[in-house]
């Protein structure tokens, strides 16, 4: 069974799902390029550090149930979903691999990869809506939109950056897929 990120449902409003996340450790790799392709260009990266290419050589969170997705010959220990946030300029983009639940800011290793970060992002309120569909921009920029308005109408405040999390292999048929927008909100 898949690790996914921990969050408490607090309730639904039309057209998506207010939810409390807890604090929560990601490692993260910032990327200029294409929205789909900045997924790509950091996947090697971070995959590796989590696969054991860090300070501990060891995967991380190696001792808790995680899914293993393929890169080369290597199988890499995954948290779900994987991350991307529109950076400060076009085509800049933060990616992020949450890390599992088990791993604290004492036990988290270092990365040897300099482009590598460990980030711990605090607890928070956001705004959830679930799709199934494309990776594609449009897609998510729709969705975004679509979010923002319905959080808008819902009284709430949108506080950061919106977020977009990706469930799925890219193997996995498109009409299958889990998506999802997130929105952080003013508590």
């Amino acid at each position: 069974m898949t690790e996914q990120q921990p969050y408490r449902m607090v309730s639904r409003h039309p057209g998506f799902e207010l939810r409390r996340y807890p604090a929560h450790l990601v490692a993260e790799m910032r990327v200029q390029a294409s929205f789909t392709r900045a997924p790509m260009e950091a996947f090697r990266p971070l995959a590796a550090y989590v696969g054991g290419a860090n300070r501990a050589r060891q995967p991380v969170g190696s001792a808790v149930s995680t899914t293993s997705v393929a890169s080369g010959s290597a199988k890499i220990p995954m948290t779900l979903p994987v991350v991307q946030i529109e950076g400060e300029r076009p085509g800049a983009y933060l990616i992020q691999f949450v890390l599992p639940a088990t791993v604290t800011a004492a036990t988290v290793p270092e990365p040897v990869d300099a482009r590598v970060r460990i980030h711990e992002v605090p607890a928070q309120l956001a705004a959830a809506m679930r799709f199934s569909g494309r990776w594609t921009e449009h897609a998510f920029s729709q969705r975004a939109t679509m979010l923002g308005r319905a959080v808008t109408a819902a009284g709430l405040q949108p506080t950061g950056a919106i977020r977009y999390a990706r469930f799925d292999p890219p193997w996995k048929p498109w009409f299958l897929r889990r998506n999802e927008v997130v929105l952080p909100v003013v508590d």
